[in-house]
């Protein structure tokens, strides 16, 4: 699912960052660790096609993104890859449901009222359908980022510090719904954080 080999990457005056080489199996859950600003996020926005890497083999889902434009980037993440970014980003002026369909629209896939039905409901948050987002908690506000990230079925699920702000219990709640829904769907699962409350849930472990 992933390869990545004599990867590096810089934005305009900083240092380079060098990335280790590193095999994901499909299907595998895997952990990126480190502290802050060592480079988490920036790979796993590398790995989500959100940017070019400078220089190196970065391959997902047996494509090698270095070579694609942007606007091919683009275009692969939303038929390949959901993400769980630090802060929800949702559309505050839809409702919960209208995201998800929203999410399905700019996948490029049919709106499927019923499959965000289903996924609402695995989530546990049905009730919140015909909510906005201001009408909503924070811890509720991410799980509808989970669901939008795995509606359209990703081949690749990445997560970036997705307990980073949670208490002991809900950092192990957001794992295992991390988790369950990348084997519902089938998809490989990435998780990027420094918290290292987490790190004994995943046997495949990147540390920068």
């Amino acid at each position: 699912m992933l390869e990545i080999k004599g990867l590096n990457h810089t934005y305009d005056g900083s240092a380079l960052i060098n990335y280790p080489d590193w095999i994901v199996e499909e299907g595998n859950h895997a952990i990126i660790l480190g502290y802050s600003g060592c480079g988490k996020t920036t790979l796993l926005h590398l790995i989500g096609g959100l940017m070019p890497p400078k220089e190196g083999l970065l391959k997902v889902a047996g494509e090698d993104l270095s070579k694609r434009s942007n606007a091919s980037l683009d275009q692969f993440r939303g038929e390949n890859i959901g993400i769980v970014f630090q802060k929800p980003h949702l559309v505050r002026s839809l409702t919960v449901k209208e995201n998800l369909t929203l999410a399905q629209y700019l996948g490029i896939k049919k709106t499927n009222s019923n499959q965000v039905n289903q996924v609402l409901e695995k989530l546990g948050i049905s009730e919140l359908a015909n909510r906005k987002i201001h009408q909503i908690s924070q811890g509720q506000a991410q799980r509808v980022a989970i669901g939008r990230a795995v509606i359209n079925h990703p081949k690749l699920l990445l997560a970036d510090e997705p307990t980073a702000s949670l208490d002991d219990e809900n950092c192990e709640k957001v794992i295992n719904l991390l988790k369950s829904q990348a084997e519902e769907t089938g998809a490989t699962l990435i998780v990027a954080t420094h918290d290292h409350r987490v790190k004994s849930e995943f046997k495949n472990q990147l540390v920068l």
